[in-house]
């Protein structure tokens, strides 16, 4: 399966924005994150593009947990999105790429005094508030404060969508927001119209992750309108904004049939500019807050083969320089990824294999899947590895992380440097 902005050469060698990649793997070493800028840049202006094009009032901000770095930092400024953060890392990383704090959402469901302090001295866009505690913080931290501290509710709908259960997040049972249904999330309106200096902007909901059709979004925007009409019922308070997260998934493997953006927006926009209507509100501004579907095509993990293993009449493992410590998701989510031996693309590929990491027992890459024939040396190209890949990388068996290397016009740079053993020493003492 190749992606946007994949092509093969004339030496059958697979290529990413017109560099080969077999070409990367010689000059930065492997494993290697290949950062496809350009489809990054195409996909934030697809989904911006998608929803303003049917309903003007709206805002994009890019999920920074899928990816984050300085340079990503600057390449979400320049296109023109929002910035969603989810930790003081995250928001420190921003601020350190001059990213324009106030297109900034604060995110998280257990923000320290310290973060919040932090979101504050910033002049973060939103702060989304999770739960009673941040309440108390937050006028404990402004109460000798004269401007006003933007926010917005995060509630929980009480949707079960139909994805992978620990990447589900707005059903009843969930750590995240004020659930509707309990009246918490009432509640807590009350106390921000209460406040001298929280200024309440609006609700905020994420149902889920690796979302592959609309059957849980469309009951969420309902859900979510309903809040919206009934606070303004009980207590006068009018929603200038309704953020329904992201969610939208996308193609790791050929059967992978997510909605295309242009669908996603088209029913998206219809169910809330006309559930708007119904219910007699103002014109709220649909916020969205994608990650995956922006970063998701955008990555590609480069590996070495190693080792070849044949269980005769069982499988044939397949070995590479890396593994869970660069991809934890296959062993965590039970994800499914493709792949294609990126030295012989042009090769047919029938050879059942199963792709093998070097750490412990459990680290299977890809469980089964056909490539061409493998030799030790070759180049592994695993697709679509841009969303989480980095983000959740880890030293396990004290493995440096890869570098992360960015390409666009037949151009690479990168854009974080690979760990060395060093690295690994740094903050050891004794």
């Amino acid at each position: 399966m190749l992606l946007p902005g994949q092509h093969i050469n004339q030496k059958g060698h697979l290529t990413i924005e017109g560099c080969d990649v077999v070409e990367l793997a010689s000059q930065y070493g492997t494993p290697l994150y290949v950062f496809n800028e350009a489809q990054a840049r195409r996909n934030m202006r697809a989904f911006r593009d998608a929803v303003a094009h049917l309903y003007s009032n709206s805002a994009v901000a890019f999920a920074g947990k899928a990816f984050l770095c300085r340079a990503m930092c600057r390449i979400v400024a320049e296109e023109g999105l929002y910035l969603d953060v989810a930790s003081s890392g995250e928001l420190y990383t921003a601020l350190s790429a001059d990213f324009p704090p106030e297109r900034l959402v604060f995110h998280g469901n257990n923000k320290s005094r310290d973060e919040l302090e932090m979101a504050i001295g910033a002049g973060v866009g939103r702060i989304v508030i999770d739960n009673d505690l941040e309440i108390d913080l937050l006028e404990e931290l402004t109460v000798d404060r004269e401007a006003a501290v933007p926010v917005a509710l995060r509630v929980s709908p009480g949707i079960d969508p139909d994805t992978h259960e620990l990447i589900s997040t707005g059903q009843v049972d969930t750590k995240f927001g004020f659930h509707i249904g309990s009246g918490a999330a009432m509640r807590a309106v009350e106390r921000l119209k209460a406040s001298k200096i929280l200024d309440l902007r609006g609700a905020h909901c994420q149902i889920g992750s690796q979302l592959m059709d609309l059957s849980a979004h469309l009951p969420a925007i309902d859900q979510m309108l309903d809040f919206a009409k009934q606070v303004r019922e009980d207590l006068g308070v009018e929603f200038d904004e309704i953020n329904l997260g992201g969610g939208l998934g996308i193609r790791y493997t050929e059967e992978d049939q997510p909605p295309s953006m242009d669908d996603f927006a088209a029913q998206i926009v219809e169910r809330f500019a006309g559930g708007i209507e119904a219910r007699g509100l103002n014109a709220i501004a649909l916020w969205q807050e994608p990650g995956r579907s922006i970063v998701g095509d955008a990555g590609t993990t480069l590996y070495r083969i190693g080792a070849h293993k044949e269980i005769p009449g069982i499988r044939t493992y397949v070995c590479v320089d890396g593994g869970m410590s660069d991809n934890i998701r296959p062993g965590l989510y039970s994800s499914v990824y493709s792949a294609v031996v990126a030295n012989k693309a042009s090769q047919p590929a029938n050879h059942q294999v199963t792709i093998s990491g070097k750490h412990c027992e459990t680290d299977t890459l890809i469980k089964s899947i056909k490539l061409q024939k493998t030799e030790p040396g070759d180049i592994l190209a695993v697709q679509c590895t841009g969303a989480y890949n980095y983000s959740m990388a880890s030293n396990y068996n004290r493995m440096p992380r890869p570098a992360v290397v960015a390409v666009s016009d037949s151009q690479s740079r990168v854009i974080v440097a690979r760990e060395n053993y060093d690295d690994l020493l740094r903050q050891d003492r004794g």
